[in-house]
């Protein structure tokens, strides 16, 4: 079975359901240069288990993959009876050879689905608040290829009809004819004051809107250096983005910012931050890899022994709810039990498993923590369980131990470093366009220092989430310009936003 998939135009915010389902379950993934490739991340989509992907190019005129082959590939996975997703960007159907890839299919004798996406012909110009129709400027709508224009043989266009129809023209990949196009359309009765825009990475962080008229479009585009993929449109619509343009208005719109959390980690960080505009390279400086779970096996196997959980991640919190799954256990278990988190997302983290905290700190640290328990009569001769990290610092059981608990410590993970997104960490800050690099916690910046080099890791802005990170940053050398108010990802999101907002 082959399903020839939309991708949407770039935001995978704008793939369908049925997609993200077939992406999830298939066994091999057939894409273009044009798709988002969080859309081919396993852990995006939420993959339990590998997929074959196969990289096929298509971008600008200059296949990596002749049409052909890619057919050819498509028949030859689905006769060794795999489950294929044929992933194109924006809709199958529209300019995306996906009607000769379906014949082909037809004609193997092979089952296909064709699942529709959203065409970057009505995204781009949506998110540049440019509305292709609209009641009382232009009750009608063209899609073009760039790629028929005038002066090629054979030419499929009647550029002259299209200027006379009038409405709205949207132009696909033709950021290199503009001045043909144009022309022919002047030449057949549309006005050079037309007003036109030229839409560059639509939908995606990077998106770039240049106005001008029909006439000085071609120029206006060449002056701004705009590249491909690029979406033009010409009509009176566009006089309306003005009023209704929203997509580049947020507060971190053309912002760059780095996420060094580890990519399990990440998803929330990364979403704050492009709600609020920014474009967001994923670099994790560290991975989370759990440690030998027998000694952890032991303790929840006696867990009511312990008066006392104190838990300060929501790393420690899954993989204690693994453990106690795998022992036959539930929430039930820890009735008996008081539990101490050490913030409000490692609190939620709990709650989701049906375990309500007795104790969350003011001051989402190990400092919080002991300030609050210090002040209850009923730690001082408990027995304690501390499921930590390896490496954390040793304040809050020393702490507890002063207070009179009996402290059983158990490293459950640790953290170790990740180089996976180093070469484009590199590649943005040589090039200069990186606007802050996140840390939340003191091992994601030594893992960052150790990783890029020292010489490199002074040179970055740092957006800290808490007084301890920003200490272990500070003896490393690495600059830091913004602290989180509190220690949680919504406080660092908010203080960066207030702080770089354009």
């Amino acid at each position: 079975m082959v399903y020839l998939v939309g991708a949407g135009p770039g935001d995978p915010g704008l793939l369908t359901v049925r997609g993200r389902e077939l992406l999830a379950s298939c066994d091999s993934i057939v894409y273009d240069a044009l798709v988002n490739p969080l859309l081919v991340d396993d852990a995006w989509i939420g993959r339990t288990s590998e997929a074959e992907k196969i990289f096929v190019g298509k971008r600008g005129g200059a296949p990596s993959m002749e049409q052909s082959e890619i057919t050819a590939l498509l028949v030859q996975l689905a006769r060794d009876g795999k489950r294929v997703v044929r992933l194109k960007g924006g809709d199958p159907l529209v300019f995306g050879r996906g009607g000769e890839e379906a014949i082909a299919l037809a004609e193997a004798g092979l089952a296909f689905e064709i699942v529709p996406g959203v065409t970057a012909g009505v995204a781009a110009p949506a998110y540049a608040g440019i509305p292709v129709t609209h009641r009382g400027v232009s009750t009608s709508v063209t899609f073009i290829t760039g790629h028929e224009y005038p002066g090629k043989d054979r030419d499929q266009t009647d550029w002259s009809a299209l200027a006379r129809a009038g409405g709205t023209l949207v132009l696909y990949m033709g950021v290199s004819r503009l001045a043909k196009i144009a022309t022919a359309l002047i030449s057949g009765g549309r006005s050079p004051n037309t007003p036109a825009a030229i839409i560059e990475w639509g939908t995606y962080p990077r998106q770039r809107t240049v106005t001008a008229t029909l006439a000085t479009l071609a120029e206006t585009a060449a002056r701004e250096k705009v590249i491909a993929p690029s979406i033009a449109i010409v009509g009176d619509v566009v006089k309306l983005r003005g009023e209704m343009s929203w997509f580049d208005r947020r507060p971190l719109f053309g912002r760059t910012i780095v996420v060094t959390r580890a990519r399990e980690q990440a998803s929330q960080l990364r979403s704050l931050l492009e709600i609020a505009g920014a474009s967001v390279i994923e670099a994790p400086a560290i991975r989370i890899e759990p440690l030998d779970r027998a000694p952890l096996r032991a303790a929840l196997a006696s867990i009511a022994t312990y008066e006392w959980l104190v838990v300060t991640s929501r790393n420690a919190v899954e993989l204690l709810w693994a453990t106690l799954r795998d022992l036959g256990l539930d929430a039930r278990a820890l009735a008996r039990t008081k539990l101490c988190a050490v913030g409000p997302a490692t609190a939620d983290a709990l709650l989701a498993h049906g375990l309500a905290v007795n104790v969350i700190p003011d001051r989402y640290v190990a400092e919080g923590v002991i300030e609050k328990l210090r002040e209850r009569d009923d730690v001082c001769g408990t027995r304690v369980l501390f499921a930590r990290a390896a490496g954390a610092r040793e304040l809050l059981p020393a702490a507890l131990r002063e207070m009179g608990a009996q402290v059983s410590e158990i490293e459950i993970y640790r953290s170790v470093p990740d180089l996976s997104g180093l070469d484009t960490l590199r590649a943005a800050l040589d090039a200069g366009t990186v606007d802050l690099v996140t840390f939340t916690s003191a091992s994601t910046v030594r893992h960052f220092v150790d990783a890029l080099g020292a010489e490199r890791a002074h040179t970055v802005r740092g957006a800290s989430i808490g007084p301890v990170t920003s200490d272990a940053a500070r003896a490393l050398g690495v600059p830091i310009a913004i602290e989180a108010a509190e220690s949680t990802i919504a406080s660092l999101v908010q203080t960066i936003t207030a702080h770089l907002a354009r």
